[in-house]
């Protein structure tokens, strides 16, 4: 159940301009990705965005777009059926998912990436809706379907393993 930072992938979902200010607490949201992105950096987590129709939605929020070390343009709603998996490190086996809209593609997505046989865990304070009872529910789908559900401060603590780890104190300083 636990899983190291060295088999963790992150996948910052849809973090976008135009959908951002419809997201409920969406600055909020924003703020958890952005900070456990900052930790997978410190880390050396890789990082992958994912824009959802980025001519319609434009491209992920700065803050998020400078973080990834790759983002994945996609049209379905599952960003597996637009190659996902494919730019995964094939030695990575555990996804760390974020991002909008948590009952749209974070829930397609991360179905998609379950059924690739993946470990799954869902940052439940990184990712939002427009609407919280779609959020919510998107979270129950998650935890029932297998994927671990998780918040910025657990996956943290669960990539640094112990306060000897060399870089505890630099991930700390984002925790406080």
């Amino acid at each position: 159940m636990l899983h190291s930072a060295n088999e963790s992938t992150l996948i910052l979902v849809d973090l976008q301009q135009r959908l951002m200010p419809s997201i409920f607490e969406g600055e909020r949201v924003i703020k958890e990705a952005v900070r456990l992105a900052n930790i997978a950096r410190i880390l050396g987590v890789p990082i992958i965005g994912t824009e959802q129709s980025p001519e319609g939605i434009g491209e992920n929020v700065s803050e998020v777009k400078q973080l990834c070390d790759r983002t994945l343009t996609k049209h379905h709603f599952d960003g597996c059926e637009d190659g996902l998996v494919e730019v995964i490190p094939a030695s990575r086996r555990h996804v760390v998912v974020t991002g909008c809209e948590a009952h749209v593609c974070v829930l397609q997505t991360c179905a998609g990436l379950l059924q690739q046989g993946l470990s799954v865990t869902v940052v439940v304070d990184a990712i939002g809706s427009r609407v919280t009872n779609n959020r919510d529910v998107a979270i129950a789908r998650l935890g029932k379907a297998g994927a671990t559900l998780a918040t910025v401060e657990m996956v943290a603590f669960e990539w640094v393993r112990t306060s000897k780890h060399p870089r505890f104190k630099d991930v700390l300083e984002l925790v406080r």
